[in-house]
C-alpha cells in the first residue's frame, strides 16, 4: 500500500529461533521473502511476522486509543503546545490531509496485510502438519481482515492488495470501492472460522493467537457495521451465541480485564500481546512494551512510571455514569477517588480534573517508563453480549434483549433490572449505546461505534458535546497527502 511499508518488510530478516513460544517472541517482525519455506517454523515464524505490527504506535499502542479523544471521550492533555497536535486537530475537526495519526493509521496495518499475504501464498504449497497449515491460514485470514476492517472504517475506500507485491509497478494501487473492502473482510472471515482452533483448543504457549471465536466476534461487528439487515442481525446473534457456547464468561471483577497478571483470562477474546522486554528502543517498532500505562499516567503525579498525562475523560463523559455503576472507581481518577497504590489522586494532574485509570499499573508491575507488559485488549465477552442486545433490539425483540445487556450491567453493580425493562426499541437502543460507551470506553471502541450508529447519530452526538465544526467530511479520515504523492493513482476523499 506505500512504498516505505514494502521496504520495511523484505529488509527484515528471518527470525531464526525456535517458536514454541508464542508470546516471548523477540520480535515476531522478521521474515525474508526471499527464502524458501519448508517447515513448520518457517511457517508459524512467518504468520507470527503477520501479529508484530498490531503492537506498533501507528496501531494499538497509540493511535487506536486516541480515537476516543477524537470520538468526544477524552482530550490529549499531554504537555501542551504542540505535544499530540496531530490528535487534537482530528478532535477539533481541522485536520488537513497532512495529518500525522491519519497518516500513522493509513501505514499502520500495511505491513501486516503484506506478511498476511505471504503466508496466505506460500503456506498452501507447503509439506507440513495439516492442522499447522490450517491454524497458520486462519491466523492470516482473520489478521488480513482485521487490518482491512480498520483502514476501510477510517478511511472508506483502500487498495485491495491480496499478494504479496514485489515490483514498483505493484505499488500504484488505486482505491478499491467500500463494496469490496467488505467483501473480502467478510470471506477472509468465514475461512478464518473454518480454519481456526477455538483458544480452549490452544496450549498455554500458543494462547493468545487468533481463534474461531475471535474471527466470529470480528465477523459479528462487520456485520453491525455494513449494510445492516435482518438476515445479518440474526447471523449476529447467532455467532454471538456460538461464542458464548464455549465457555466464555465475565471475569468476576472488571478491573481483571486489564491486569497483566491475569491476560488472556476467561472474557477474553483476543488481545495484542505485550511482555515488557526493555532490550529495544521504547519508541522503535521492535518495541516489546506496553504504552498504555505510561502514556496515561496522571502527569506530575509520580503514580505509576512514566505519567505523561495522555487521554483525560471529559467531565461530560464522567457524568454518564450512574449513581452506583462500580466501574467509574475502576475506570477514571477523579478528586475523592479511592487511592491508588496508597497515594491520593488529585484534579490539578489533568486540564479537566480527569484521568484514565483502568490501565495504569502501580511501579511494583511495571518499574519503569518501558517495562508494562500488558496486553491490549481487542475483543471480550462483554462486548459479545451487548452486540447480542444490539441485534436482538434491532430485530424487534426488545424484551429478549434486556438479558444480555442486565448481564454487562449486573457485574457492574446495576442490579435493578426495571431500568431496562419495558423499554421501546428506541429506547433500548440509546440504552444498548450508552452501556457500549461506559462498558468499553477507552478501549478504541468508541469512534467506531459512533460512525456506525443510525439516523446521523455521529454527528448529533459530536454537536451536542460542543463540537460543531464536525460535518459528514469528518466521519472519514483525510486520505494522507505523502500517499497521494507518492501513488497518484490515489484519490482524495470528499470535503479534504
Amino acid at each position: 500500500m506505500k512504498k516505505i511499508s514494502i521496504i520495511i518488510f523484505t529488509l527484515s530478516c528471518m527470525l531464526l529461533s525456535s517458536c514454541e513460544d508464542f508470546l516471548n517472541r523477540e520480535p515476531w517482525d522478521s521474515v525474508d521473502t526471499s527464502q524458501s519455506f519448508k517447515t513448520v517454523d518457517d511457517a508459524i515464524a512467518a504468520v507470527n511476522a503477520a501479529y508484530q505490527p498490531l503492537q506498533w504506535a501507528k496501531l494499538y499502542n497509540m493511535r487506536i486509543w486516541t480515537l476516543d479523544i477524537i470520538a468526544g471521550n477524552s482530550v490529549v492533555g499531554a504537555g501542551g503546545g504542540t505535544d499530540g497536535i496531530e490528535t487534537v486537530d482530528l478532535a477539533n475537526f481541522i485536520a488537513t490531509a497532512d495529518n500525522f495519526a491519519a497518516l500513522d493509521l493509513w501505514r499502520g496495518p500495511s505491513p501486516g496485510i503484506l506478511r498476511c499475504n505471504f503466508v496466505l501464498e506460500k503456506v498452501p504449497g507447503m509439506t507440513i502438519d495439516e492442522s499447522i497449515k490450517n491454524r497458520c491460514l486462519g491466523e492470516a485470514y482473520f489478521l488480513r481482515a482485521h487490518y482491512y476492517f480498520i483502514l476501510v472504517r477510517l478511511f472508506g475506500g483502500v487498495p485491495l492488495i491480496t499478494t504479496p507485491q514485489t515490483s514498483e509497478s505493484d505499488l500504484l494501487v488505486e482505491r478499491a470501492p467500500v463494496d469490496s473492502i467488505y467483501a473480502l473482510i467478510t470471506s477472509d472471515l468465514k475461512h478464518a472460522i473454518d480454519l481456526l482452533p477455538t483458544k480452549s483448543e490452544y496450549s498455554t504457549t500458543d494462547l493468545g493467537r487468533a481463534t474461531q471465536e475471535a474471527a466470529m466476534a470480528e465477523l459479528a461487528r462487520v456485520y453491525l457495521t455494513y449494510q445492516t439487515s435482518t438476515e445479518k442481525y440474526e447471523e449476529v446473534v447467532r455467532l454471538c451465541d456460538e461464542i458464548g457456547k464455549l465457555g466464555y464468561q465475565l471475569a468476576s471483577d472488571y478491573s481483571d480485564n486489564f491486569d497483566p497478571a491475569l491476560k488472556n483470562g476467561v472474557e477474553s477474546i483476543f488481545e495484542v500481546q505485550y511482555y515488557g522486554k526493555t532490550s529495544y528502543d521504547f519508541w522503535s517498532n521492535e518495541n516489546q512494551c506496553s504504552w498504555i500505562s505510561t502514556f496515561m499516567g496522571p502527569r506530575n503525579s509520580n503514580m505509576a512510571a512514566g505519567c505523561y498525562g495522555w487521554n483525560q475523560p471529559t467531565s461530560e463523559f464522567v457524568q454518564q455514569y450512574e449513581e452506583g455503576d462500580l466501574r467509574k472507581d475502576k475506570t477514571i481518577f477523579y478528586m475523592g477517588c479511592p487511592t491508588f497504590d496508597g497515594m491520593q489522586y488529585s484534579s490539578s494532574y489533568s486540564t479537566t480534573g480527569y484521568n484514565v485509570r483502568k490501565f495504569l499499573l502501580t511501579k511494583a508491575q511495571s518499574p519503569d517508563y518501558n517495562t508494562s507488559d500488558a496486553n491490549w485488549v481487542v475483543t471480550r465477552y462483554a462486548d459479545v453480549l451487548l452486540m447480542k442486545a444490539e441485534a436482538l433490539n434491532e430485530l424487534g425483540r426488545t424484551t429478549l434483549a434486556e438479558e444480555p445487556l442486565y448481564e454487562v450491567r449486573k457485574r457492574a453493580g446495576l442490579t435493578n433490572r426495571s431500568d431496562i425493562e419495558g423499554l421501546t426499541m428506541n429506547e433500548m437502543r440509546e440504552k444498548i449505546i450508552h452501556e457500549r460507551r461506559i462498558e468499553l470506553a477507552f478501549e478504541g471502541h468508541r469512534w467506531f461505534d459512533l460512525i456506525r450508529y443510525k439516523d446521523n447519530y455521529a454527528l448529533n452526538f459530536l454537536h451536542s458535546i460542543g463540537k460543531t465544526s464536525a460535518t459528514t467530511k469528518h466521519l472519514l479520515f483525510p486520505i494522507p497527502q505523502q500517499e497521494i504523492e507518492a501513488n497518484s493513482k490515489l484519490t482524495q476523499n470528499p470535503g479534504y
